[in-house]
């Protein structure tokens, strides 16, 4: 069995609600369709539900058992409203932007449904940049207790790999902070360690990555993941870790054992932290097109409650993985 056909049967065992606020986009029918057929899911759909079904019958899929919510016509639209000005007043909004907003954005609106508890998480992105997705979690669910950042990371799945936890690694952060310093990638190492613990029901084995490794070079780039590996030993002295690795040395036991010898992460590691979102971003998308891997995100970690990007390059069977994904999370919160 897959990676991802073993996280669609945990999300079966203890079935979520997931909002998908893109109904305007064809591989989000496609993939509700799927969903709702195998009960992956409980499904919330955003928009007109005349229109929404009209595209589905003209997709010639079934979208039986599918919830539409249509902000004009929604009984809760009012309360959500309230609630918004509250949560956003000291920042400046007045009641009626709160409504304009609700009214014409189906990513505010999905994600305010999840604040107020009709939904578990929120699947977006495959029409909208990450920042339309983020903004409004930020602003309505907020962090999550103790979290001092958001990051973001894909789950890849590499088919008849012998490396990383039976060829499925972590890669962050690969899709949101693009320069971030020596704490940050170490808050980063942190939270990928729980995410990992959560999706994969492995034992994280990290690696923060360079284009050096124990001192092979000199730069302040190298200086900045030394920095992050000592900082991230202090903040989590209870994970397995260690850096700075190149990625060869971090996954390869026959490199690890002349480059990094004694380390406990090196040849061995599932988890993969890079310098900035320029190598992170390239790695996944490398390991994506050549090594014909699956890569579920960009998922967000660091949330009160799940609410997950997607590639606006994704296809229908993506957003089915990331759906899942965001139930198992939901199982967890």
């Amino acid at each position: 069995m897959s990676y991802i056909d073993r996280i669609k049967e945990k999300a079966k065992a203890n079935v979520k609600t997931i909002v998908l606020p893109e109904s305007e986009d064809n591989r989000t029918l496609l993939a509700a369709a799927d969903i709702l057929r195998n009960n992956i899911a409980k499904l919330i759909l955003i928009g007109n539900e005349e229109k929404v079904m009209a595209k589905a019958a003209e997709l010639h899929v079934s979208l039986s058992g599918v919830q539409i919510v249509d902000p004009a016509r929604d009984p809760k639209f009012e309360e959500y409203v309230n609630t918004l000005f509250e949560l956003r007043k000291a920042k400046g909004m007045t009641q009626e932007q709160a409504r304009q907003l609700l009214s014409e954005n189906a990513i505010y609106y999905g994600v305010m449904m999840v604040k107020m508890g009709a939904a578990d998480g929120l699947v977006a992105g495959a029409c909208h940049a990450t920042a339309d997705t983020l903004r409004p979690a930020l602003q309505i669910l907020k962090t999550a207790p103790g979290v001092k950042m958001v990051s973001g990371f894909f789950i890849v799945a590499v088919p008849g790999s012998e490396y990383g936890a039976n060829g499925t690694f972590l890669f962050a952060d690969a899709g949101l902070n693009q320069d971030p310093t020596a704490e940050e990638l170490a808050v980063i190492a942190g939270s990928s360690a729980r995410s990992f613990r959560q999706l994969v029901d492995e034992e994280p084995a990290i690696a923060l990555l360079s284009h050096s490794t124990k001192g092979s070079a000199k730069h302040a780039l190298v200086d900045k993941v030394v920095n992050a590996t000592r900082i991230a030993h202090e903040m989590y002295p209870d994970l397995k870790l260690d850096g700075e690795l190149q990625l060869d040395a971090a996954i390869v036991p026959e490199v690890a054992a002349s480059k990094a010898p004694g380390s406990e992460v090196a040849g061995h590691a599932n988890v993969l932290i890079f310098p900035n979102l320029d190598a992170g971003n390239i790695g996944y998308k490398l390991v994506q097109r050549l090594a014909k891997a699956d890569a579920y995100g960009p998922m967000l970690q660091g949330i009160a409650r799940p609410v997950n990007d997607l590639s606006r390059g994704c296809s229908w069977q993506d957003i089915v993985g990331v759906v899942a994904l965001t139930s198992v999370q939901a199982q967890m919160n």
